[in-house]
């Protein structure tokens, strides 16, 4: 369970009397009431409450965009609009009650009316153009059951669901066998595409001659890379139940001869030398600080010098939360009963404790999708 710190708290900052004054009073019921009819506050409040609301009631929506995801509708109402009849006799619902989830998914921005009938909106096209986004919410069925007590969750005292489904996370005994292995990494790779475009628009491999992708599944990241780069060598290391759909994919893709894979647990295991370059990709923020810390100080023993480490994931905010980081993965997390999501700082800190230098933090377009930290190995190449 974790540990449950007491003590007094920080002492009040300059400003807090005036964030007191000022809660008290929006919280006054009275000066609700008259805020929403003044005229020069009136709208304000609205968009205020609207945006109470969707946190009130966010936990429906998303029960609504599984259900649409789970029938097929994106698909069904892509390229024309489909009557409700049409759409109620496909997924086997009343004709009222599919009205009801057309509405809803309406309501939410993923369909639009046309005529009688409803068809897919630009984001709902969108969110079918997101490699992985639509298994991601297929998979949600398992992180909703989870998340019904949260506070047990935050306390430490839920056995969850996603602590099995993600064995890996707690050591290659756990993830031995080649099903389990394969349920994971097929998602693990069907979401991996976006993350693989940020990274390498960063611009975080440029120079790089030979490429180690630890904890790298399937390959997903690596495939990507290669096909971006013609000149790059790879190396997968991954856990043994990975390996051969590793080398299946590398075959299909005609990569075999520029790709080493290599099966092995990062904790036990040493790590294929020869890299100039080791990324993490999603690696991170599945494991505890001392497993992460512990890894980085492989990865820079293994490196020569002037080589860097390459680490891609959704990040926290750190005195900026965002929702991404910050809500979501948070939680996820804690769900997997390991790990965290840290802020790009965070992470630099802890290279610069495994012992690199001139860490740097390059843009991403998408940084809900990933971030970037990049640390180099002190040294001429």
């Amino acid at each position: 369970m974790t540990e449950i710190l007491s003590g007094p708290g920080p002492a009040p900052r300059r400003g807090s009397g005036w964030r007191r004054w000022r809660n008290r009073k929006i919280a006054s019921p009275g000066f609700q009431s008259w805020a929403s009819r003044f005229f020069l506050t009136r709208r304000h409040v609205r968009r205020e409450g609207e945006r109470m609301f969707d946190l009130v009631s966010g936990f429906v929506y998303s029960q609504v965009l599984w259900a649409v995801v789970e029938l097929d509708l994106l698909e069904a109402t892509c390229d024309e609009a489909q009557s409700l009849a049409a759409l109620a006799h496909r997924a086997a619902i009343p004709v009222d009650r599919m009205e009801a989830l057309m509405q809803a998914g309406t309501a939410l921005g993923l369909f639009d009316r046309v005529g009688g009938g409803y068809q897919l909106s630009s984001l709902g096209a969108a969110l079918m153009g997101a490699p992985g986004v639509v298994g991601m919410i297929r998979h949600h069925d398992v992180f909703y059951r989870d998340m019904q007590d949260p506070v047990a969750i935050l306390r430490g005292e839920k056995e969850t669901e996603l602590a099995r489904f993600w064995p890996y996370v707690f050591g290659a005994g756990a993830a031995e066998s080649p099903e389990v292995a394969r349920r994971y990494s097929k998602l693990m790779a069907d979401s991996q595409a976006l993350v693989a475009e940020e990274t390498l628009r960063s611009g975080a491999l440029d120079g790089v001659a030979r490429l180690m992708d630890v904890g790298g599944g399937t390959g997903a990241f690596l495939a990507a890379a290669g096909t971006a780069r013609p000149d790059l060598k790879m190396v997968l290391f991954d856990l043994p139940a990975v390996v051969p759909d590793a080398d299946e994919r590398f075959r299909a893709l005609g990569m075999a001869d520029r790709v080493t894979v290599a099966g092995g647990s990062f904790r036990d295991d040493p790590l294929p030398e020869g890299a100039d370059a080791v990324s993490l990709v999603r690696v991170c923020y599945d494991h505890a600080d001392d497993t992460v810390l512990a890894l980085m100080r492989k990865i820079f023993a293994t490196l020569p010098a002037g080589g860097r480490l390459i680490v891609s994931e959704p990040m926290a905010g750190g005195a900026r939360p965002n929702r991404a980081g910050d809500a979501y993965f948070a939680f996820y997390c804690m769900a997997m009963r390991t790990g965290r999501a840290r802020s790009p700082e965070r992470l630099a800190e802890m290279m610069k404790e495994a012992g690199f230098q001139g860490v740097d933090m390059p843009r991403t377009h998408r940084p809900f999708i990933a971030s970037v930290v990049v640390g180099g190995k002190p040294g001429a190449t």
